[in-house]
């Protein structure tokens, strides 16, 4: 048994999991998160800390999408998985691994970190979209 991971899809996934993060944070939602996390609209992080924080997320995509490229490589080896069609199978998997990795962490933060329930949105609804969009990407391109 050998799982087939396609490295360019990796590599394109985690470019386009950057972009949407750049996209849901700066554009869509950046007045409610920084009015929830608490932060001043008008700061700006030096250019330093800018970078570093970009290298920290480019890390952290890459092993969110190598991880769900596993996730999804391993469940075709599953009886009758076959039988799910594409887009099926990667929306069921990306909403699973939503479901029982993001959710529960995003509400522990909820219960220990005092984040509102506003937040949660915010932050579990990226969470939830790049898992789709990674997977259907993954899915499609395997």
């Amino acid at each position: 048994m050998e799982l087939s991971i396609n490295f360019l899809a990796v590599a394109v996934c985690v470019l386009l999991s950057f972009i949407l993060g750049f996209a849901w944070y700066a554009a869509l939602f950046m007045k409610p998160w920084t009015k929830e996390m608490g932060y001043d609209p008008n700061m700006r992080p030096d250019k330093k800390q800018m970078m570093k924080g970009i290298a920290v997320l480019v890390i952290g995509n890459f092993l969110f999408v190598w991880m769900l490229a596993f996730y999804l490589a391993g469940w075709k080896y599953f009886p009758n998985s076959n039988e799910m069609g594409t887009m099926s199978f990667a929306v069921n998997s990306a909403f699973s691994v939503w479901l029982g990795f993001f959710v529960p962490v995003h509400l522990g933060k909820i219960v220990w970190e005092k984040h509102s329930w506003k937040l949660f949105f915010i932050n579990s609804g990226y969470n939830l979209v790049s898992a789709i969009l990674v997977a259907l990407i993954l899915a499609y391109w395997t």
